[in-house]
């Protein structure tokens, strides 16, 4: 289908980036991989009346450790993720997040920042960002604005980010000994949206207790769903089957899907606690456990 008319704008820097959002108002969008916004404009599922198309901004695709924080560039495509040595030695989840988000050709173009302020609750990236207790940098005309990820989503498709504001970069607490993490989907083909799944980053202390945890969860509600719960169950416990059980009970509990053609709500539910009781496991077999 053709979307309804709009007028495009491609501005050079960040700062000619945000005076054109600042002087076109609401009603326009921000373009960066264009995988999420531009198939819903197709559809007529939404209209503009502008796109500040913010691809040929240098400088917003990077993947580094720095200081006490992993930053990923707000425009840091999927397949950079997927190539980067840094995230495979040490953020297995993020790797694990970005190789199931639809297919390499979508990878090729898709961001994590547009995945993220896109602000989709069957989107890959919250749940995982939630799970790492991550960072977004907005950046408009007053500056720039540190917004926890955990504040961040603030209903469906809603976000904290304030018209005119970019999400600029991801900051992530930097791996630790004794960190592990799993990212896992559940989907009905290659490629398609999560019917249900679930992210955990944990940390193992050197007597092999659980000393930080944290589990997201993907298209189990009306927006991106932290099962805060759950992860401060397992804070304090040595890893057992009972109460991993018991924790990935506990993030299904958080949960509370819509039904739709890829599963009923019990279903999506169940799904929610099986995966969450494997990325536990996964993610303590990352740390060093059993």
């Amino acid at each position: 289908m053709i979307p309804a008319a709009f007028d495009y704008h491609a501005p050079a820097t960040l700062e000619e980036a945000i005076a054109l959002l600042g002087s076109l108002g609401e009603e326009a969008k921000i373009l960066s991989g264009g995988q999420s916004l531009l198939p819903l404009l197709k559809l007529r599922l939404g209209e503009v009346s502008d796109l500040v198309d913010i691809g040929r901004i240098e400088g917003l695709e990077y993947v580094r450790e720095e200081g006490d924080r992993l930053l990923i560039g707000g425009r840091t495509t999927e397949t950079a993720l997927e190539r980067s040595d840094v995230l495979r030695d040490r953020y297995p989840i993020l790797l694990d997040t970005a190789r199931v988000i639809a297919d390499p050709l979508v990878r090729n173009r898709a961001t994590v920042g547009g995945n993220l302020a896109h602000g989709d609750p069957a989107n890959d990236h919250p749940a995982t960002m939630l799970a790492l207790d991550a960072e977004v940098v907005a950046t408009g005309a007053a500056g720039e604005r540190v917004i926890a990820v955990r504040e961040f989503f603030t209903g469906f498709f809603g976000t904290a980010l304030s018209t005119g504001e970019i999400l600029t970069e991801i900051r992530v607490p930097i791996h630790q000994s004794g960190d592990g993490g799993a990212y896992l989907k559940l989907e009905r083909k290659v490629g398609d949206f999560a019917a249900a799944g679930a992210a955990v980053q944990l940390r193992l202390g050197s007597d092999g207790t659980v000393t930080s945890a944290g589990i997201g969860l993907t298209n189990a509600g009306n927006k991106p769903v932290f099962a805060g719960e759950a992860g401060s169950f397992l804070v304090g416990q040595t890893p057992s089957d009972d109460a991993i059980a018991e924790a990935a009970r506990l993030a299904s509990t958080a949960a509370s899907p819509s039904a739709d053609r890829r599963g009923s709500v019990e279903y999506k539910t169940t799904m929610a606690r099986v995966l969450a009781e494997r990325a536990i496991r996964t993610a303590l077999e990352r740390a060093g456990g059993n």
